[in-house]
């Protein structure tokens, strides 16, 4: 594919499409904190946006590199997103059912469940990089970019309607974000 507006229009559909499991996170991190700043609500997206460009990044290196040994591992990838988004989704909602008010408490988003919220949601976009294989490196890098803008502009969005609902579901939050993010994880295994 040629530099056009083709290609940044792909790309941009394409960044909306992988960034939906990350915008249902982003929702659910905004219900468990209605009362987050904006400078978190840009690092929370940026981390999703940053996995969603890096994810084909890897798997782009992976194509021109070592090829045999991904195609093994890209059938485990389901497995891994969904046990990440089980095990996440069902500690939340085990917290919610457990103490409602001290969950509202410690709703607020770790650095490590941002860190495995980001992986677990981008892991799909490795195999993009089979998509983009075709590309030169700087039309990946670019791909990857564009992929990441839309990410994190989806996840801004996700994270203001969150906010703004969570505080009339704040005594609800952790048990509905537990429960959205095992359907996610559900949904990348079972597609």
């Amino acid at each position: 594919m040629a530099w056009s507006l083709r290609f940044v229009l792909n790309n941009i559909f394409l960044g909306a499409g992988l960034a939906m499991d990350a915008f249902s996170v982003s929702l659910v991190n905004g219900l468990g904190e209605p009362g987050m700043s904006k400078k978190k609500m840009c690092a929370i997206a940026g981390v999703f946006a940053f996995f969603q460009a890096m994810m084909p990044m890897i798997g782009w290196i992976c194509v021109h590199t070592v090829l045999q040994y991904f195609q093994a591992f890209e059938m485990l990838i389901p497995w891994i997103a969904l046990a990440l988004l089980l095990f996440i989704g069902g500690k939340m909602l085990l917290e919610g059912i457990r103490n409602q008010e001290e969950t509202a408490e410690k709703s607020a988003v770790s650095i490590n469940t941002l860190l495995i919220q980001g992986i677990a949601t981008s892991i799909d976009a490795l195999s993009v990089g089979f998509t983009i294989a075709g590309y030169g490196l700087a039309m990946a890098v670019v791909s990857a970019l564009l992929i990441s803008i839309v990410t994190f502009v989806i996840c801004i969005c996700g994270l203001l309607i969150g906010r703004r609902f969570g505080t009339k579901l704040s005594d609800k939050a952790a048990i509905l974000g537990g429960v959205i993010l095992i359907a996610i994880g559900i949904e990348i295994f079972v597609s």
